[in-house]
């Protein structure tokens, strides 16, 4: 792994950690809770898809 991959993973697992701790912190019902990370999931795929298509153009 470069180090650029390095970089990229560790930015990852920060932003997930933001993104759970918050979520935790509402203390809401788990059913909430459950649709709101697969909305935070969704959302960082589709940005980590349109950058890898981005990086492919250039």
């Amino acid at each position: 792994m470069t180090g650029d991959g390095i970089v990229q993973t560790i930015w990852f697992i920060g932003a997930f950690t933001l993104v759970i701790s918050a979520l935790v912190a509402r203390r809401l019902p788990i059913g909430d809770v459950l649709k709101m990370a697969l909305i935070w999931i969704a959302i960082f795929a589709v940005m980590f898809a349109v950058a890898s298509w981005w990086q492919g153009l250039g």
